[in-house]
């Protein structure tokens, strides 16, 4: 295991190691992005594969298998997802594990909201796949609440033995910059030590206020939400982006102007699947979620 700046230095590290010049990596079509930039930042292209709205927001595996090339180096799994909040089938992850394996790729899996989930436990990918490798990415920021102080994990699960060159490479990069701080870390034994009772507390908390956010915007006319199973997004499609709006871009950004309630718009996402939509986070309290799906509603009434 290596302990890093959060999880995004994690990304950083796996892509420095495996991406050059022209090579592919997979991601879920809409994922967190900096999958996305750092692939372009070490030269290589992200190839976003489907993932389905009208079924929760599971990747297609047949579209992952399509988009596998000679290029290709390495599937990426966001789950649960951001921004999305689906929680995947196990038979679906095993089944990418099984491509991965398949076509010698390295499987990578970001578990960052392992333990935010509302129907189901949460199965790690190394366990559903197996013998095949994978590099997983977790942290502190979301379950223990310590967001901001920067503090995450990469482990490696590898009983071939096949990523032994990988290794070597990561820990040559965490040589070349300062470890997280040594307060941070102790935090962070801390809470994994100390007692747990908050975490469902927090969850019931936050299935709470998923579901009076699921409710609500399902409630606006022009705007349809799928239930997120897991994290603590929503990710709501506007029918009218394309026609009164020409990019989500430009709904957030009136929105803002004329309400004052900010979401983030889902191209920013993932340009293909992320089109058409907004992320929302639903970690406010319930009345203060309330007062702006009020204030969404009456701008999606204004300009109906």
């Amino acid at each position: 295991m290596v302990v890093t700046h959060g999880i995004s230095e994690g990304i950083q590290m796996i892509m420095a190691a495996i991406v050059e010049n022209g090579e592919e990596v997979l991601v879920p079509g809409p994922a967190y992005p900096p999958y996305i930039s750092y692939v372009k930042f070490f030269g290589g292209k992200p190839v976003a594969y489907e993932t389905v709205e009208e079924n929760g927001w599971q990747p297609n595996v047949d579209d992952i298998r399509e988009k596998i090339t000679p290029k290709t180096r390495a599937i990426v799994v966001i789950n649960p997802n951001n921004p999305c909040g689906a929680l995947y089938e196990e038979k679906t992850v095993k089944e990418i594990a099984d491509l991965a394996g398949e076509h010698n790729l390295l499987l990578i899996s970001d578990e960052i909201y392992d333990r935010i989930v509302y129907v189901e436990k949460f199965v790690s990918t190394s366990h559903i796949a197996h013998d095949v490798p994978v590099v997983g990415l977790n942290g502190f920021s979301k379950t223990y609440i310590m967001t901001g102080w920067r503090l995450g994990y990469i482990y490696i699960h590898d009983t071939s033995r096949k990523l032994t060159e990988l290794k070597e490479c990561i820990k040559k990069e965490t040589r070349v910059r300062l470890s997280a701080n040594t307060p941070v870390q102790n935090a962070g034994v801390a809470a994994l030590k100390g007692p747990q009772n908050h975490i469902l507390q927090m969850v019931e908390k936050l299935r709470k206020r998923r579901d009076c956010a699921w409710k609500r915007l399902n409630e606006i006319a022009g705007i349809s939400c799928t239930k997120p199973e897991g994290a603590f997004y929503v990710f709501p499609k506007v029918e009218a982006v394309g026609s009164k709006w020409k990019t989500d871009a430009e709904y957030v950004y009136n929105l803002l102007e004329e309400t004052g309630v900010l979401f983030v718009h889902g191209s920013g996402f993932e340009p293909t699947y992320g089109c058409g939509h907004f992320r929302s986070v639903i970690l406010p309290p319930i009345e203060t979620l309330e007062a702006s799906f009020n204030l969404l509603e009456q701008f999606m009434s204004r300009h109906g």
